[in-house]
């Protein structure tokens, strides 16, 4: 066999490794097959018959691949929501069934939080949080010293899983709750919807959040639940999470933020819930992933 064709034989057995950061890196299948192709490119074109250990070298080279590219996202001030908020009302469709599988294997929330980490600090995160590479082998990449990378990853992984402010006990009622919530709003159960929502609940929201016609403010149970029915396929790619340090719900079509909502919970029931979509009110928010 051909010298060419075996190298591309064990670069196959990579590639769903390879897929998977660049995945975690980017947030988008497209652009993570488009680095794992480079990462091929280059392979392709060197001279690797003194590396001993393939997978380290793919993935350092995949992982300094998806650097460039974040770092010229951050330098052309890309918004995340670029490309999916074009996409008006079908943006809330149910996502591919490949980038379903990926954000499943990935988490949505996590995918939202990512996107707010600098290109830096999302890659030492990921390498060394989720794919356990050592700190030394992460540095070079990002062009840091071994103590500074560290800080960048615990800064990412603070960001990720930031305090809540309420206790474990209150926290775990708050998931109860809204959990009962986004279940009866995907499902469009009007029965379930107003045995969570309280019968005198506010549903405020940005006038972007909203089809033309809808009041920015809703109010009493019957409302709210004929109107989340109604709007109930944003539900299918939404996903509880903390926001502002208690349990609420983000809206985020191929993992990529459109809209979030804090949730005033009382006893057992939604007292009500505000609905953000602003982009510049979307990036005050404190978002984090909900603890398991």
């Amino acid at each position: 066999m051909h010298a060419q064709d075996l190298l591309a034989r064990r670069f196959e057995t990579h590639r769903g490794h390879l897929r998977s950061v660049a995945y975690r890196m980017l947030g988008s299948s497209g652009e993570a097959e488009d680095a794992v192709q480079e990462a091929w490119l280059r392979l392709a074109l060197s001279d690797t018959s003194d590396v001993e250990n393939l997978a380290g070298w793919l993935t350092t080279v995949v992982s300094r691949i998806c650097l460039d590219m974040l770092r010229s996202r951050a330098a052309r001030r890309e918004d995340p929501m670029e490309g999916i908020a074009d996409l008006g009302d079908r943006a809330y469709d149910s996502d591919p069934e490949h980038e379903a599988v990926l954000i499943d294997s990935v988490g949505r929330a996590l995918l939202v939080v990512l996107d707010t980490l600098g290109p830096d600090e999302r890659v030492a995160f990921v390498l060394h949080d989720m794919f356990a590479v050592p700190f030394d082998q992460i540095a070079p990449i990002v062009g840091r010293t071994t103590a500074t990378t560290k800080k960048l990853a615990s800064r990412a992984r603070s960001r990720a899983r930031s305090d809540a402010t309420a206790s474990s006990t209150e926290l775990a009622q708050q998931r109860h709750v809204v959990e009962a919530f986004l279940a009866a709003a995907r499902s469009g159960d009007l029965d379930a919807l107003l045995a969570v929502l309280a019968p005198d609940v506010v549903r405020t929201a940005d006038p972007a959040a909203l089809p033309a016609g809808m009041a920015s403010v809703a109010r009493g149970a019957h409302t709210v639940a004929k109107e989340t029915v109604v709007l109930r396929r944003r539900s299918q790619v939404a996903t509880l999470a903390l926001v502002n340090g208690a349990v609420g719900i983000i809206v985020a079509p191929r993992g990529r933020l459109l809209l979030a909502l804090t949730v005033a919970v009382d006893g057992d029931r939604i007292a009500g819930y505000e609905v953000f979509a602003d982009p510049a009110r979307l990036r005050k928010l404190d978002l984090a992933v909900l603890p398991a």
